[in-house]
C-alpha cells in the first residue's frame, strides 16, 4: 500500500481550511485516511499551520510520499530539514547531537524570519492606519474649509439684500415724502 501525505479539504466555498493526512494513494482526496497529521489554514497571514511534527518525521522514515503542496508545508515547518539530517546521521557523516545542534540553529533563523514577517505585517497596517487617519484629517479639514466659505458667502448675500432692501425702503419713503409736500 502506498502511503501519501497530502492536503483533505475542509471549509466553505471560497474560505477553505484542509487538514494534512497520511492516506492511501487510492483514497479520494476527502475521503478515508489513516492518521490526520495537522491542519493547515492559508486564509490568514501568514498560513496557519498546526502540525504534529513527530508523527509527521515518523511517516516520511516509513517511506510516505508527500504531494508537492504538503512537502512545501512540511519544509516550512523543519519537517523535511530533520529527515535529511537523521539520513546524515544513518550514513555517519555526523553524530546525532551535531545534527540536532544543526536543526535548532536552523529553527531559530527560520522562526526569526517567520516573526520579521508578522512584525511587518502589523506594522504596516498601523502605517496603513494612521495614513487613511490622516487623509480623511485632510478630507475633513478642506470640507470644514468650503463650508466657512459658503457660510461666509450666504452671510455677504444675505447682508447685501438687506442693504439692498433697505436702499428701496429709503427710496420709497423719500418719493412718498415730496409727493405728500
Amino acid at each position: 500500500m502506498a502511503v501519501k501525505i497530502r492536503l483533505a479539504r475542509h471549509g466553505k466555498k471560497g474560505y477553505a481550511f484542509y487538514h494534512i493526512v497520511a492516506a492511501d494513494s487510492r483514497a479520494p482526496r476527502d475521503g478515508k485516511f489513516i492518521e490526520k497529521l495537522g491542519t493547515y489554514n492559508p486564509n490568514t497571514n501568514p498560513a496557519t499551520i498546526d502540525l504534529n511534527f513527530e508523527k509527521a518525521l515518523g511517516w516520511l522514515l516509513k517511506g510516505a510520499q508527500p504531494t508537492d503542496t504538503a512537502r512545501a508545508i512540511l519544509s516550512y515547518k523543519g519537517v523535511m530539514m530533520k529527515k535529511h539530517l537523521l539520513g546524515g546521521v544513518a550514513k555517519g557523516a555526523f553524530t546525532e547531537t551535531e545534527a540536532e545542534a544543526r536543526f535548532n540553529k536552523w529553527m531559530e533563523a527560520k522562526n526569526g524570519k517567520i516573526e520579521a514577517k508578522t512584525n511587518k505585517i502589523a506594522t504596516d497596517a498601523k502605517s496603513a492606519e494612521k495614513a487613511r487617519l490622516a487623509a480623511e484629517a485632510k478630507i475633513n479639514e478642506e470640507r470644514a474649509k468650503a463650508l466657512a466659505e459658503k457660510k461666509a458667502e450666504a452671510e455677504a448675500a444675505a447682508k447685501a439684500a438687506e442693504e439692498a432692501a433697505n436702499a428701496e425702503a429709503e427710496a420709497a419713503a423719500e418719493t412718498e415724502a415730496p409727493a405728500a409736500e
